[in-house]
C-alpha cells in the first residue's frame, strides 16, 4: 500500500474517527441488523439487505484507515527544509491568472481540504511546487486551463 503523509493533528482525527467506528458506529448497526431480523423472512427482507449493506461500507472504512495508520509517515513541520517545497510546506504563491497572493499548506491526500487551503501533495498544484525554491515560477495545467504561480515565501 502506499505511504500515506499525515500531520500529527490528521493521524489524531483518523485515530479518533476510528474510534467511533468501532466503538459506536459498529454497536448502531449491528442493532440495525438485530431490528431488521425481527421482520421475518431474511430473503425479502429490504431492511435487512440495507443494514447489511452498511455494515460492509462501516468494516471497509475500518480497513481503510486502520491501512492508511499502517502506512503513514509523520509530517513533521518543525525540521522542514524551508528553503525547499516539502509534504507539510506553508508555502505563498502568486497566482498571476488572478491577480492575487494565496496561502496553501501542502498535505497528504487524507487531509487535503481546499476550502482550508490545504492542498494534496498529489494535486496538480501540489504536484507542480514540490521541491521548488523561493523565486520559482511553476505553471500548473487543469482542464485545460493553465495557472502560473511564482513561490513567493515558504513559510515553515
Amino acid at each position: 500500500m502506499e505511504k500515506t503523509y499525515l500531520t500529527l493533528e490528521g493521524k489524531k482525527q483518523l485515530e479518533d474517527k476510528l474510534i467511533e467506528l468501532k466503538t459506536v458506529t459498529r454497536m448502531e448497526v449491528a442493532k440495525k441488523i438485530g431490528i431488521a431480523r425481527e421482520f421475518g423472512d431474511l430473503s425479502e427482507n429490504a431492511e435487512y439487505d440495507s443494514a447489511k449493506e452498511e455494515q460492509a461500507l462501516v468494516e471497509s472504512e475500518i480497513a481503510e484507515i486502520e491501512a492508511k495508520l499502517r502506512n503513514c509517515e509523520i509530517i513533521n513541520t518543525d525540521k522542514l527544509n524551508k528553503k525547499i517545497v516539502n509534504v507539510g510546506s506553508k508555502v505563498k504563491l502568486y497566482d498571476s491568472t488572478f491577480d492575487e497572493e494565496v496561502e496553501y499548506q501542502i498535505v497528504g491526500s487524507t487531509e487535503s481540504d481546499p476550502t482550508k487551503n490545504l492542498i494534496s501533495n498529489e494535486s496538480p498544484v501540489g504536484k507542480a511546487i514540490l521541491g521548488k525554491k523561493k523565486g520559482d515560477i511553476v505553471t500548473v495545467v487543469t482542464n485545460q486551463n493553465k495557472i502560473e504561480y511564482k513561490i513567493l515565501e515558504i513559510l515553515a
